[in-house]
C-alpha cells in the first residue's frame, strides 16, 4: 500500500522559512517523480514544484521561483523536501505531496496531468 505522509507545516511570519517533508512508502521511490501542490481555501489546487526520479531535473511555479527549493533523498531515505524561504501571506495553503512514475523527461507532464498518489496534506499559514 502506497503512502505519502507530509510533515513540517505550521505558522510562520512573513519573511520566514519552513521545510516540508514527504515520506513515501510502498513504492519504488527512485522510479517516481515527486511533486508539491497547494490549495488555499476557496481556490483550486495549484502546482508548486516538481522533481524527476533522479533529482536531476526540477520545475517550479513562477510564484515560488527563487524562494522555494525541492529536493529528494533517494539514497538514505524515501523523502522529498520543499524548502520554503521568504514566505508570503499568499503562500498560506494546505500543501500536498504527489508521486507518479515517469521518465526523466516527462516528469512534469505526468505530475500535472495525473499523479498516481497523493498525501493528506500539511497546513502552512503565513501571517503578515
Amino acid at each position: 500500500q502506497v503512502q505519502l505522509v507530509e510533515s513540517g507545516g505550521g505558522l510562520v511570519q512573513a519573511g520566514g522559512s519552513l521545510r516540508l517533508s514527504c515520506a513515501a512508502s510502498g513504492l519504488t521511490f527512485s522510479s517516481y517523480a515527486m511533486g508539491w501542490f497547494r490549495q488555499a481555501p476557496g481556490k483550486e489546487r495549484e502546482f508548486v514544484a516538481a522533481i524527476s526520479w533522479s533529482g536531476g531535473s526540477t520545475s517550479y511555479a513562477d510564484s515560488v521561483k527563487g524562494r522555494f527549493t525541492i529536493s529528494r533523498d533517494n539514497a538514505e531515505n524515501t523523502l522529498v523536501y520543499l524548502q520554503m524561504n521568504s514566505l508570503k501571506p499568499e503562500d498560506t495553503a494546505s500543501y500536498y505531496c504527489a508521486a507518479t512514475p515517469s521518465s526523466e523527461y516527462n516528469f512534469l507532464t505526468r505530475l500535472l496531468s495525473s499523479a498516481d498518489y497523493w498525501g493528506q496534506g500539511t497546513q502552512v499559514t503565513v501571517s503578515s
